[in-house]
Parts: C-alpha cells; structure tokens; sequence
C-alpha cells in the first residue's frame, strides 16, 4: 500500500524525544517545521502554538508504538482509532510533478492536507499513515528500540519480523555489550569454579 509511507511522519515526530535521556529536540518552531520534510507548503502554517500541540500528538503516538512493541495489540488499534477521529483526512487522487515516459501523469494516492492548523494537518497525516501501516504489514511492525537507553520507535521492515533496534548503531551498541556481559560472566564462572576447587583442595 503506497500510503503506508506516511508512517514515516509518525516515526519522525516520536523520535524527537529520548525520554530515558531527557533529550527532546521540539523545541522551536523550526523545528516543527523539520518535521514536515518537503511539504514546505504546510510547515509554513506552524505558530509558537504548535510546539506545545506537537508534543501532545507526540505522546500519543509513542503510547501506540509502546502498545505494540508490548503485544498489547488492541490497545494499539485503539489508540490509533483515537487520533483518526480526531485528526480525519481527505484522500485525493494525484499527479503532480510525476509523469511517465510518454509525459502522462503517474497517478496516485494523496492525502490532501486541508487542516486549520500545522498540528492537525501533520497529526492527520502521521496517525493515517501509521493505520495503513498497521493493516498491512501488522501491529507487531511497530516497536521501540531494545537498546537501553534509547527507545526510539521504529517500523520493521525485514523479511522474518525480527527487529529490534531502530538503526544499526543501536544493534552493533547492543551486540557489543552482550558480548561484554558474557566474557564477565564467564569470568566470574572461572573464578567460582577456581575457587572451589581451591576449597576441595584444601578439605582433602
């Protein structure tokens, strides 16, 4: 389903916060308008408002990431449901600025923005996007990392659904400090095994 990229935004718009890190990047208005990519068009309707209304959309879309990644799966529908009442969009069919070959227009599906405002356009967009997500590829695409501490979200992607981390620096940062906790604990098991067998010794 070619909507299913819209997820992107909601992708986008978690991110901006690192809640275990106390980092969050939306702070500005600028940075609102990052968010939107090349719809420069609606980044352009984004007041001082919209950084407090941002992050109130924010939350509720990472309570539906944290809902699948922890297989509550109708919690994560419901959620989702939520802000597609609140936030509806208007799909459109759309041409503009592709054409084949033979300078045809490629159409395709387009959710048209119409909204009052830069939170309710993106809100809309991010929350429909996440929906054709969800029913395509299934709840359990959506996760946060498991490399503490960052638990950003992420949609997976890969062929067997075995993600678990949001980038390949998360997964080689987590990879590295297994590898570490095994050498200590098998260590430590030499250790206790040379000790006891000093204790045997010394008993006989």
């Amino acid at each position: 389903m070619e909507l299913a990229h819209y997820s992107d935004y909601a992708v986008r718009l978690v991110n901006t916060e690192e809640p275990t890190r106390g980092k969050d990047s939306l702070t500005s208005v600028d940075a609102v308008r990052e968010l939107f990519g090349a719809s420069m068009q609606a980044a352009r309707r984004a007041t001082d408002a919209d950084v407090t209304r941002f992050r109130s959309v924010r939350a509720r879309l990472r309570a539906v990431f944290a809902a699948a990644d922890a297989g509550e799966e109708t919690q994560a529908v419901d959620l989702l449901n939520s802000l597609l009442l609140e936030f509806p969009v208007s799909p459109q069919i759309s041409g503009h600025d592709h054409r084949d070959e033979d300078g045809r227009p490629l159409w395709h599906m387009h959710l048209a923005d119409h909204a009052s405002n830069a939170t309710s356009g993106y809100a809309a967009i991010a929350a429909m996007g996440l929906a054709f997500h969800l029913t395509e590829y299934g709840v359990d695409r959506l996760g946060l990392c498991q490399a503490a501490p960052c638990r950003n979200a992420f949609l997976d992607t890969s062929t067997n659904r075995s993600r678990r981390y949001c980038s390949d620096r998360c997964a080689t940062r987590a990879n590295v400090a297994a590898y570490r906790a095994r050498k200590r604990l098998e260590t430590d098991r030499s250790a206790d095994t040379g000790r006891s067998a000093d204790t045997a010794q010394e008993a006989t």
